[in-house]
């Protein structure tokens, strides 16, 4: 594929700048791989998104908010994680009785949908990975219409009768990372021993 059948560009979705690409041609069908947490579109290789579009797909990939180079929302304290993770083990998420958050998964499946009118997508193949799979399964219950088919990789979806992450995997990913300007080798580390563990 010639540099020339890739595009990006960054697109105001409501409150919010999502940095974005595009691999192939924009009319043929179209599949949006949306990231996991922190994780950046990039993740989705170059290389994998141009096979997919060598097989006749229109590939989107897409920063999150608060990744890569979509909008950062440093003026909001970040999430009590271990509370999210309490109350959506005990069923409180959704029902008035949550932690105080800046966004929910909710208004990051509004960001992809905006994405999608943005590039004037009527419907499109959706593949998330990890939380990128609940944004996922948001955007295909809540706008079915929109969704010719769902994939969703390594994630879960919320119900707490259902088994989670093993205690070690979700220790390391609640846990505190090494700071990367103060200690890089003991961050590398880190990352390196939880995308090994997963």
């Amino acid at each position: 594929m010639a540099d020339h059948d890739r595009r990006g560009a960054i697109t105001r979705i409501g409150a919010v700048d999502i940095a974005w690409e595009s691999f192939g041609d924009p009319d043929h069908p179209a599949i949006l791989l949306i990231a996991g947490l922190g994780t950046q579109m990039i993740r989705w290789t170059g290389a994998f998104c141009r096979a997919l579009a060598a097989r006749g797909w229109r590939v989107i990939r897409f920063d999150n908010r608060d990744t890569g180079c979509s909008t950062h929302l440093d003026h909001c304290p970040p999430p009590d994680m271990g509370a999210v993770i309490g109350a959506l083990g005990a069923g409180l998420l959704g029902v008035g009785r949550q932690p105080d958050l800046p966004y929910t998964l909710n208004d990051m499946a509004g960001d992809a949908l905006g994405l999608l009118d943005a590039l004037g997508i009527g419907r499109a193949h959706v593949v998330g990975r990890s939380m990128g799979g609940m944004i996922a399964q948001i955007l295909a219950s809540d706008h079915g219409h929109r969704v010719c088919s769902l994939t969703s990789i390594m994630s879960g979806t919320g119900n707490p009768a259902v088994a989670g992450p093993a205690p070690d995997v979700l220790a390391l990913l609640l846990g505190p990372a090494p700071d990367p300007a103060i200690d890089p080798e003991g961050f590398l580390a880190h990352g390196l021993a939880f995308a090994r563990r997963i």
